[in-house]
């Protein structure tokens, strides 16, 4: 499983790109020799990528995050460390938007650099059992105005659907006709469908590129 040098997530609130983003960085520490992980969320305290510190120390992984992470505070503040993703490009970098347009407004300062470069992927992050993208046409609404307010354009799609611990395998199943619909209407290719890793042996064989996903420990 390949990865350009940065990868973008980005979705609608509670699509789980936070969860994505922690269990991505660990997979490319597994493959190369210098990885970081960028939390770009400045809209919602709670959910943090800072929540997986003490994991990517263990692991080695850089971590660059708001100061304000894990506070009830919500500061639109992010360190000026966040430039050394695009200006030092021996990383492998994850970067963690906020959700929605509000939240990738944020990443237009850094989005020159990574235009310039164009080592990356965007990665839309589709949770079809949320409210508001419940179907292609919605997500890809959501889509738009991301991509507007950060700058960057999708490249691909993580089908993350999911119904938190009442997820089985039939639940993953049925969607993918809307995962499908929204690659064809978007022009975007799947690039991965993330499962809780304990269903791995159940859709392995039934969808590709399927990733195994270990839930995010929060710091209380």
């Amino acid at each position: 499983m390949e990865f350009k040098r940065i990868t973008l997530l980005a979705g609608h609130y509670g699509s789980g790109k936070t969860n994505i983003s922690v269990n991505l960085a660990m997979y490319l520490k597994s493959t190369k020799d210098k990885v970081a992980v960028a939390d770009l969320d400045i809209v919602n305290p709670y959910f943090r990528t800072k929540d997986s510190i003490e994991d990517f120390e263990k692991a080695g992984i850089k971590f660059i995050g708001s100061e304000y992470a894990n506070s009830n505070l919500d500061i639109p503040a992010l360190p000026q460390e966040l430039y050394s993703i695009t200006d030092d490009t021996s990383y492998y970098a994850i970067m963690d938007i906020g959700g929605d347009d509000r939240g990738a407004l944020a990443l237009g300062r850094y989005a020159p650099a990574i235009l310039n470069e164009n080592n990356y992927d965007m990665l839309f992050v589709a949770n079809f059992f949320r409210p508001l993208t419940r179907d292609a046409d919605s997500a890809i609404e959501v889509m738009k105005e991301i991509e507007f307010a950060g700058g960057i354009p999708f490249t691909g799609i993580i089908n993350n659907s999911n119904l938190g611990d009442e997820t089985d395998a039939d639940a993953v199943l049925g969607t993918l006709d809307k995962a499908k619909e929204l690659s064809e209407k978007s022009g975007l290719p799947i690039k991965l469908t993330t499962v809780n890793r304990p269903l791995i042996p159940q859709l392995c064989d039934k969808i590709p590129n399927v990733f195994g996903l270990d839930l995010q420990n929060k710091i209380r």
